[in-house]
This record gives structure tokens, C-alpha cells and sequence, in this order.
């Protein structure tokens, strides 16, 4: 899948020392879009002015530790599949010392990983524990003494390639996905069903507790991370020729349809990324 999939946020070029995005090695590339957070501990500067960022929609999950070295605490939060855009306030009451590391897996493989089905997580956070306490336990003693992410990254393959279940992967749901991938989210779900031989109600229910949305909801986001890439990387994008490409109605559907997801139009979203990041900077190879 990942092969013909790549779904990006909206600051896809960030690298700096709070942020970086490493591949995870071969055998995980199905399941993992990437490992990520800072490259080692860091110290976060007290801030008075709140720094805003934008979280865009990108069919990921994560699961995110954050360690704080000078209280010697450590945070860990699931972030279940997104199908808005939200805005966050990060604000530094106090000079710290800290670090982070994470991984993102493709919103429909996390469930293989976890011991909890995925229903119900649509736009939550909750705690690890509560669907990877399994490997909670297994990583989170060693973040204050492993503190290069290149060493957590290793740490956390280890425990994931020796247990994916794949005992609980679902043809119908990997045939689902797979197509609706393959026709970048322009499809109807009725002949996506019937094309897969099941019901819309059966393949309703697999997405929602093996994702935590519908298929026609992660269609559409497919759709728009299609758009999305299409956007930042092609040199000579123009909106007419998306139109047609991902069967919107017309062009005033188009650009409806990304600002719903992004909150901004296409100029200030390229910009924006643009500007949180540099283009020429590629994620560090472990």
C-alpha cells in the first residue's frame, strides 16, 4: 500500500531539532508511515507568546511519548484517526529539558498492533495503555536512558516486528482499502462493496472497529491527501485537471472540499508549509 500511498501533514518539510520523520525499516513500511520526534533530548525554552500550529487530516495514527527530563516524568497518548483539522497552543511555563518519540502507522494497520479494536477513536486521545499497553511496557522504561531516536527507533521495531497479529488482519477490509487507495478515494461505496463481494453494512462494520470511520469518511480524506500531495509536488499543478482527476463535481467543489479539511485555501497551505519547513531537507536515514 504505501507503495502507491503517501499521505503527508500539513508541514511536511518541518526538520528541526523538536521534529524529524525516519522511515521504519522494511519489513514495518506496510504497517508504519514513519517514526518521529526529536532526534535527542532537547532544552524547550520558556515561552510567553503561545506558538500555534495546525493538524491536518492525514488517515495516521500515533502513538506519542513525551519525556520530560527535568521532572523526570514521561507522557504517553494514542491519537486516533482525524477527520478535521484542529489548531494547537503549545506554551513553555518553565525552561525544560525534553524529548519525543512516536510512531504514525497507517490508520488501518494500528489495530494489528493493539489490544483494543479502534471503534470509538475517531478524533480522540486517550491513554497508551488503554490500546498498547502491551507495548507501553515494553518501551517506556528505557526512554530516559535511550535518548538517540536512531536507538528508540531500533528499541520499538524490535518489539513491533515480534508482534504484529496478523491473525487479526481482514481480507475484506485489506481488499477495501487496498481499492479505494488504488482509485485515490474517488469511489462509491455501494459498488466499492458489491466489487469486494460484501455488504455496505458488513464493510461499515469492519471500518469502524478496525479504523474508527466509515468508509465513505476515509475515502473522502484519502481524496484529499491525494489532492494534498498533488498540490505541494507537482510543478505545474492546476485545479481543473484535479477536478477530473479525482472526480469532484467542479472546481468550486474542489476547493470547497480541501478547505474543509485544511482551513486554509490552497495558496495559503502552500505557504504555509512552505514556511514550517525547508524543501531541500530530507528526513535522516537511520
Amino acid at each position: 500500500m504505501r507503495a502507491i500511498y503517501n499521505p503527508i501533514t500539513a508541514t511536511p518539510f518541518a526538520y528541526n531539532e523538536s521534529y524529524m520523520e525516519v522511515e521504519p525499516c522494511e519489513v514495518l513500511k506496510p504497517y508504519i508511515k514513519c517514526f518521529w520526534g526529536t532526534k535527542r533530548p532537547y532544552r524547550q525554552m520558556k515561552t510567553n507568546i503561545p506558538i500555534k500550529r495546525i493538524v491536518t487530516p492525514d488517515t495516521c495514527v500515533d502513538i506519542i511519548f513525551t519525556i520530560d527530563f527535568t521532572d523526570n516524568q514521561i507522557y504517553g497518548s494514542f491519537c486516533g484517526i482525524d477527520d478535521r483539522t484542529f489548531t494547537i497552543y503549545d506554551v513553555n511555563d518553565e525552561d525544560k529539558v525534553v524529548s519525543t518519540f512516536a510512531i504514525r502507522f497507517f490508520a488501518w494497520c494500528a489495530v494489528l498492533f493493539s489490544e483494543e479494536s479502534m471503534s470509538d477513536t475517531r478524533n480522540g486521545f486517550f491513554e497508551v495503555g488503554h490500546h498498547f499497553s502491551k507495548l507501553q511496557k515494553a518501551i517506556v522504561p528505557w526512554l530516559f536512558d535511550i535518548t538517540d531516536i536512531g536507538d528508540r527507533i531500533w528499541l520499538a521495531e524490535q518489539y513491533l516486528l515480534n508482534h504484529i497479529h496478523l491473525e487479526r488482519r481482514n481480507g475484506i477490509l485489506t481488499d477495501a482499502v487496498l481499492e479505494l487507495l488504488k482509485q485515490k478515494g474517488n469511489v462509491e461505496i455501494g459498488q466499492l462493496a458489491k466489487d469486494i463481494h460484501t455488504s455496505s453494512r458488513h464493510l461499515e462494520r469492519l471500518f469502524q472497529q478496525n479504523i474508527g470511520i466509515s468508509p465513505k469518511r476515509l475515502a473522502s480524506l484519502v481524496r484529499y491527501q491525494y489532492l494534498w500531495n498533488d498540490i505541494l509536488f507537482q510543478p505545474q499543478f492546476q485545479v481543473l485537471d484535479a477536478v477530473h482527476k479525482y472526480g469532484y463535481t467542479d472546481q468550486a467543489h474542489l476547493l470547497h472540499d480541501f478547505k474543509k479539511f485544511h482551513t486554509m485555501n490552497i495558496t495559503e497551505a502552500k505557504e504555509y508549509a512552505l514556511k514550517h519547513g525547508n524543501s531541500l531537507v530530507q528526513p535522516e536515514q537511520l
